[in-house]
């Protein structure tokens, strides 16, 4: 027998099958209250116990186990651990309707993938038959055996986490709905497999905050109000049930907005149209022509005082609102001398001492100050930032520059005086060098590492760095996966650019893909060896649901480099909709100032990880295609194109770029592969392309004779490094080789081995001067302030970011930091927290010398941790909640007695 709505009469209907022990009954009636066509409730507001009432009235109880906690009215709490609701089994027998709702307050650390329920089966560590929702895009499911029976009604987005949400699936008659808050998601229609169909009626892991996948995390948060019907409900019972967390909604979204400091505004506002709970978001304001409803900003006149506006935003959801008023102060304008002076004042020629190649000359200023450049030695630097270098062995040549600013009727003039330093000597190309990273099992995967080839062969080669990270992300996800090395066409100066994406901070894929970072990660180099401090640069405009795998091709025709990457593209603001990857581009000359993107490559349908290599006339470009240019699924595409810039779309016929090959791994008989990174060997007789074998091996090597007429194969004989993933492998010299080999020289110190001295008493802004003469500064970031007592950390996210290269080249260290600590708290992150007395200042002083860290309190050692292999980089860790008002920094352990005078 199966249950259907049974509206067909009005009395209450009471239907008993008996199998295994289990009897199943359902109620319902025509009057389709929330009552009626219950299986399973479960209201979850008891205090104390490990059995969980069913209130159904049919006595199915659940058993509550793991990291748990009763909250009463607030519901039960999961910690993510192992805590679980445990359902009796065989719940879904009988079912061929089916509705399960609950109340859910996910974690904002929420570790995917995970399971909000699971009624099902488990066999051999997998899901074998189940019904499922997650909030990891948003979605539920109702699978027949594994996951590949899966029928799934899908959202499109992550449930938010950090606040209470209703979510609720029915599946009636073969369509499913899922609802959040009431509000209709999504909709899947022709779902063939029903409730009870699973295990044959036979189900026995069944769980709330729990996977049928034991290898998948648990949930954590908080749940209330679990439901399981025999029926469908309608969209008004669903409605009804969503209504405890949609009524405040409203309220809890527009208290949530935040515009910054509105005291003083003299730029345009941001405006959201949608907050972080989901509520759409409308303005109104009091006087339209100082701040716009879209927030732009127009200042009043010079001397004719500032401005108050009223902003009034209106929060909507689900058919609720509320409002709530912003007092907006904008200053009076300045005058345009000011502007022209200001613009002028802020103008940067980056590295105007050692010019190396084309330079980025502005044409605009802030406040729509307009440049106009001119040069005194146009053989040297012209008026539009072209270069051209001495010789190799000649002496650097001057250059100097003008440039006029422009606002209205009033001018104003700075003057440049730029050094171009001389060509390098040509050298003849005997190695490899090779950027990867190494997956996302630990935050130590997702940075930047090298390895060196073996001499001149690029099939053999050696870890730098013992394995561990080179280089470190501590801006945007702060991880960075798929580092692209490019050298510039002079020859002395490399640039990194790695996507900004972490994973393994457990968001999931799909987060990742919709709302990613729209910035890029670039260090810069003369050497390979000593880098650059990290730039984190705003290349994808609004509608990127992310930035890939960024890669970079020098272009001769317009004297810049193209920079390329993958994005998918949006339509919709909360980006929810349908979409794929395309590949996009922008150009630069210095990875600082970005032109707006473009369209490089869009066939129609997905394609990511474009590489570029050229040969002759030809730009040759490999790219990872889902079976759209070429005819193989998840395979390489090879083609090519005189015109780096060539630019393909979905009805671009023929294609500007020329198919060359396809089903390159395929023909070659590897398992599906991404991220390639192509190279012509150092003796010219063949090009090499490394791919990342994702599901098996990882990066294989591919060798063909020939880009126009390929012949791949993948080399009996070969050594990667241990773990690679996507790269870039780039031809170095033999002096380049030898350098990488040797790291980076040891950090410059004082005679007494001082590398910086920060004293943190006072001052104002971000920026922390260093004494010990050699200008390290340090920079403020999180909920630190300067008083006159010292840095004062709030504990939350401040800390002390210090130079990357403050550790270079040591093997010895002395940290030594005067605080006041105000609870336990960690200066250093060595995976423990270490308690520290507080109320009072105090020395502390951390030492690290073949691997073993100590930790002082006036010279008293009290902590020691063995086998440390990275030194700190930043001090005032994530933790530490106090004072801080001198820090320093030596390259070298300091003596008991040298602690002593500290």
């Amino acid at each position: 027998m199966s249950f259907r709505h049974l509206t067909f009469t009005s009395a209450l209907l009471a239907v008993a099958l008996t199998s295994g022990g289990l009897a199943i009954s359902v109620t319902t009636s025509s009057a389709a209250t929330l009552d009626e066509g219950l299986v399973v409730h479960y209201d979850l507001t008891q205090t104390s116990g490990a059995t969980v009432a069913d209130t159904s009235g049919f006595g199915r109880d659940g058993t509550v186990s793991g990291d748990t906690a009763w909250l009463g009215a607030e519901g039960l709490r999961l910690g993510g651990t192992n805590g679980h609701v445990r359902l009796p089994d065989n719940v879904l027998r009988g079912l061929t309707d089916v509705t399960v709702s609950v109340q859910v307050d996910l974690a904002t650390d929420q570790s995917v993938p995970y399971f909000v329920w699971g009624l099902g089966n488990t066999l051999n560590d997998t899901g074998n038959g189940y019904l499922f929702a997650t909030g990891n895009q948003f979605r539920a499911s109702i699978a027949s055996g594994n996951w590949s029976t899966e029928q799934t009604v899908d959202s499109g987005r992550d449930l938010a986490r950090g606040s209470w949400r209703t979510i609720t699936y029915t599946l009636g008659s073969g369509t499913a709905i899922l609802y959040e808050d009431g509000v209709e998601v999504a909709r899947k229609t022709g779902v063939t497999t029903t409730p009870g169909a699973i295990g044959d009626g036979t189900t026995t892991a069944n769980y709330l905050g729990r996977s049928v996948y034991p290898s998948d995390r648990y949930l954590k948060g908080r749940l209330r109000d679990f439901r399981l019907y025999g029926r469908a409900l309608s969209a008004g019972e669903t409605r009804e049930l969503g209504r405890t967390t949609a009524s405040g909604r409203p309220a809890a979204d527009v208290a949530a907005l935040d515009l910054g400091d509105t005291s003083a505004v003299t730029e345009d506002l941001t405006l959201p149209a949608r907050a972080v709970g989901g509520s759409a978001i409308s303005w109104e304001s009091s006087r339209p022509s100082v701040v716009s409803a879209a927030g732009v900003v127009t200042r009043p006149a010079p001397r004719t005082g500032n401005a108050t506006v009223t902003l009034t935003a209106t929060a909507t959801y689900a058919g609720y609102t509320a409002k709530r008023d912003f007092t907006v102060t904008v200053l009076e304008d300045i005058t345009d001398r000011q502007k022209v002076d200001n613009a002028l004042k802020d103008l940067v020629i980056h590295d105007e001492d050692a010019i190396r190649g084309n330079i980025t000359l502005p044409a605009k200023g802030a406040r729509d100050v307009t440049f106009t450049w001119q040069s005194k030695d146009p053989g040297v630097v012209t008026a539009t930032g072209e270069v051209t270098r001495p010789p190799a062995g000649a002496k650097p040549r001057k250059a100097r520059l003008s440039v006029r600013a422009t606002k209205g009727y009033t001018t104003g003039t700075r003057h440049f005086t730029l050094t171009v330093l001389p060509l390098p000597k040509k050298a003849a190309m005997e190695g490899y060098v090779f950027a990867y990273f190494t997956g996302e099992a630990t935050q130590d995967s997702e940075q930047v590492h090298f390895a060196v080839s073996r001499g001149n062969d690029p099939l053999h080669w050696d870890e730098l760095n013992d394995g561990r990270p080179v280089l470190r992300s501590k801006y945007g996800e702060t991880g960075v996966r798929d580092p692209f090395l490019v050298r510039s066409p002079e020859g002395d100066r490399f640039f990194l650019v790695a996507t900004d994406l972490q994973i393994n901070d457990g968001r999931g894929w799909d987060a990742a893909m919709r709302h990613g970072s729209r910035y890029l990660e670039i260090w810069e180099s003369t050497d390979l060896v000593t880098w650059s401090e990290q730039r984190h640069v705003l290349v994808s405009d609004a509608t990127a649901g992310m930035t890939w795998a960024p890669e970079a091709t020098y272009d001769p025709l317009i004297g810049a480099y193209v920079v390329y990457w993958a994005s998918n593209v949006y339509t919709d603001a909360e980006h929810t909709g349908p979409t794929y990857p395309r590949m996009m581009y922008s150009t630069t000359r210095d990875f600082r100032t970005f032109t707006r993107p473009q369209v490089w490559n869009d066939p129609g349908r997905g394609v990511i990880d474009s590489t570029v290599i050229r040969d002759g006339e030809y730009y040759y470009r490999l790219t990872t295609d889902e079976k759209v240019i070429g005819s193989c699924q998840r395979d390489i595409v090879l083609e090519r194109s005189r015109d780096l810039r060539a630019v393909d779309l979905p009805g671009t016929g023929p294609r500007n770029w020329e198919l060359v090959d396809d089903c390159i791994r395929t023909g070659v008989g590897t398992d599906w592969v991404e991220g390639p990174t192509a190279f012509k060997s150092n003796d010219g007789s063949k090009f090499y392309v490394f791919m990342d074998e994702t599901p098996r091996r990882g990066y294989l090597p591919f060798v063909t004779d020939s880009l126009a007429n390929p012949n791949w194969s993948i080399p009996a004989d070969y050594q990667l490094p241990a773990k690679p993933r996507h790269g870039t492998v780039l031809p170095v010299s033999m002096a380049e080789l030898d350098r990488l080999r040797q790291g980076p020289p040891p950090v410059r110190a004082t005679k007494k081995g001082v590398v910086v001295d920060y004293d943190l008493t006072g001052g104002v802004g971000t920026a922390v001067a260093d004494e010990s003469g050699f200008g390290r500064t340090a920079t403020i970031r999180g909920d630190v302030s300067r008083s006159s007592a010292g840095l004062v950390f709030g504990g939350t996210d401040g800390y002390l970011d210090l130079p990357g290269t403050l550790t270079a080249g040591l093997d010895a260290m002395t940290v030594s930091a005067q605080v006041w600590i105000d609870s336990a708290s960690s200066l250093w992150d060595l995976g423990s927290a270490h308690a520290l007395p507080g109320g009072s200042w105090h020395t502390i002083t951390y030492t690290l010398s073949n691997g073993t860290v100590r930790l002082f309190d006036n010279s008293v050692e009290f902590a020691r941790v063995d086998g440390v292999t990275t030194m700190p980089r930043e001090l005032g860790g994530r933790y530490f909640k106090g004072k801080m008002r001198r820090l320093t920094v030596w390259n070298r352990v300091l003596t008991a007695p040298e602690m002593g005078q500290r």
